[in-house]
């Protein structure tokens, strides 16, 4: 597999298009936040850069916008907005999206309450899955994966009953504490039932990857947290993004890596592409690792 970090620094102009899945940000996982943070830098240093993906389980548990938005409406100190988290990411998110770079977002299965709201603060989108990402000549299918695990009969079972809008209603206007007893309690028994669980239950469905890729000529997503490409029929491929770890933490240089994708545009040099092209006959899909060293 390709080194992205080598793609940046060796064709920055011919990145057009970047796209990440399963970060599971969270305050508990400072490294998981650093790695993020320097794959914006990475981004807002790429010239042509045109669009950044986030495809679901952006962060680790989401309980609602007002979460962080609250600081914003209680007027609370300046200091304390400064300190949360959660602020570097928006502040170079919102840089990012001034220098003319799309940022769509998309739900997984552990951030389906985020919200419209929240991604206004940076300029960004959320995108319903399936979304279609035109590829050179190639129309590319986008999701999470989770609706993919279709063998997994419970799951798919709280997945309808959790995206229904009703549901979400009455979480969000649960108080954030009860949200966040909701939330350890699912968790906790997600974690039960994972351990029962054979593996290829929580991998994706060979039919349901075949009726997905039917209208499409390939199919990308993450959630299982194995990365690869699969030849999905004898003429189309399904790959498959990585989860953001935290390798060798007990050594001296710990790091954070993960599986993302890229789309670039190989025949065009900085003179002649057109910034507003994003569909270019010469424009190929690649799948590159990204590592990033804790200091």
């Amino acid at each position: 597999m390709q080194s992205f970090n080598h793609l940046i620094t060796t064709r920055p102009h011919q990145v057009r298009q970047v796209l990440i899945s399963d970060l599971h940000l969270s305050p508990q996982e400072p490294a998981l936040v650093q790695a993020f943070l320097a794959l914006l830098d990475d981004c807002l240093a790429l010239p042509a850069l045109k669009r950044l993906f986030i495809l679901g389980d952006w962060f680790e548990v989401w309980l609602g916008d007002d979460t962080y938005l609250s600081l914003l409406k209680e007027k609370r100190s300046e200091d304390e907005q400064i300190a949360h988290w959660l602020t570097p990411l928006i502040a170079k998110l919102k840089q990012l999206r001034i220098n003319g770079c799309e940022i769509l977002v998309m739900h997984g299965n552990r951030d389906f309450l985020l919200g419209q709201p929240f991604c206004n603060l940076f300029g960004g989108e959320l995108i319903s899955e399936p979304y279609t990402l035109p590829v050179g000549q190639q129309n590319y299918r986008l999701e999470h994966g989770d609706a993919l695990c279709t063998d997994d009969k419970k799951y798919q079972f709280f997945r309808k009953i959790m995206r229904n809008r009703l549901t979400q209603w009455y979480l969000l206007n649960k108080s954030l504490e009860k949200r966040l007893a909701i939330a350890d309690n699912m968790r906790q028994r997600s974690q039960q039932n994972n351990a029962n669980k054979a593996a290829h239950i929580m991998d994706v469905n060979d039919k349901a990857v075949r009726q997905a890729i039917a209208t499409s000529d390939a199919l990308l997503h993450g959630h299982t947290h194995r990365p690869d490409i699969h030849q999905a029929t004898d003429d189309k491929k399904r790959y498959v993004l990585g989860d953001w770890r935290l390798l060798d933490k007990d050594t001296r240089q710990p790091k954070v890596s993960a599986v993302i994708g890229a789309v670039t545009d190989d025949q065009r040099s900085n003179d002649s592409f057109s910034s507003n092209d994003l569909s270019s006959n010469d424009a190929k899909f690649g799948l590159f690792e990204f590592e990033f060293l804790i200091r």
